[in-house]
């Protein structure tokens, strides 16, 4: 469904992407993981046109992307934001619906269909009591959901997500990424950006690491997801453990392993605390 080859980009004389190759299988979660500046956020611009890369190439639903026109490419990909600012006062129903632009066409404008799949995605993701509400006026946790309704209203056979769980409380978070599989099984091909090498371990299908500007590792999360690869990004501060089945990535400071262990003996016995041991 995705396949990236060879993509270069440079910044002027600064090189962000090098030697981008990798591919996404149709209906697969994959993640793309790796540190702040390392050229996530810029690939996905490449990828989507936004950006127009130096060498390579793009391949999305078996077409290269340079044969796609602006419109075309609403209809196979859809793009949640890490942050996005709204100018205008729009009502949430309002925002979703407008996933639905790239369907539209023609004198008769919004059918009763578009607003139905545009309220459907709403209640897919729980927040329908939002959407008589400004988007503006909104948290930031609450957008960033109303934006990946939008993203799912648009019906696309692919999903870029940027940090889709960044501004979300932990419970939302584990949501959010379990409606993504849930998506996923539908036949719909995902890639989403993250810093939390829990959450592409938990719920992706495949991983993607890049480091400096270039991959270091993509596969099964299970086998990519090492201290290795971990030491290479964060120079020794990560350490992976095993929680029942439940492979955990956790700090390897001996101060905070001494305080876990610390609470641990002197914890209330109703309280608990996972230390991955």
């Amino acid at each position: 469904m995705l396949q990236v080859e060879d993509i270069h980009f440079n910044y002027g004389k600064n090189q962000i992407l090098k030697n981008i190759s990798f591919d996404v299988e149709e209906g697969l979660l994959c993640g793309l993981f790796g540190p702040n500046g390392c050229g996530k956020t810029t690939l996905f611009k490449c990828c989507m046109k936004f950006l127009k890369f130096h060498k390579g190439s793009v391949v999305m639903d078996g077409i290269d992307i340079k044969k796609h026109r602006i419109e075309d490419m609403a209809k196979v990909v859809a793009y949640v934001p890490q942050e996005h600012k709204p100018p205008f006062p729009y009502l949430v129903k309002e925002v979703v619906l407008m996933g639905r632009t790239p369907h539209l066409g023609g004198f008769f404008g919004v059918k009763r269909a578009d607003k139905k799949k545009a309220l459907d995605a709403l209640e897919l993701l729980d927040i329908s009591h939002l959407g008589e509400q400004p988007y503006n006026q909104l948290s930031g946790g609450q957008r960033q959901m109303v934006l990946i309704a939008r993203a799912i209203a648009q019906e696309t056979k692919l999903i870029f997500l940027d940090e889709p769980t960044s501004a979300l409380d932990f419970s939302n978070q584990m949501r959010i990424w379990t409606l993504l599989r849930k998506v996923a099984e539908q036949g719909i091909t995902i890639l989403a950006c993250s810093h939390d090498p829990n959450h592409v371990t938990w719920f992706c299908d495949k991983v993607v690491v890049m480091n400096n500007n270039g991959i270091i590792g993509q596969g099964a999360p299970n086998h990519v997801i090492t201290e290795t690869i971990l030491d290479e990004i964060y120079q020794n501060m990560c350490t992976v453990r095993s929680l029942g089945k439940v492979k955990m990535i956790l700090p390897r400071d001996v101060a905070v392993k001494k305080r876990l262990e610390t609470k641990t003996d002197a914890r209330a016995p109703n309280e608990c605390i996972m230390t991955g041991e």
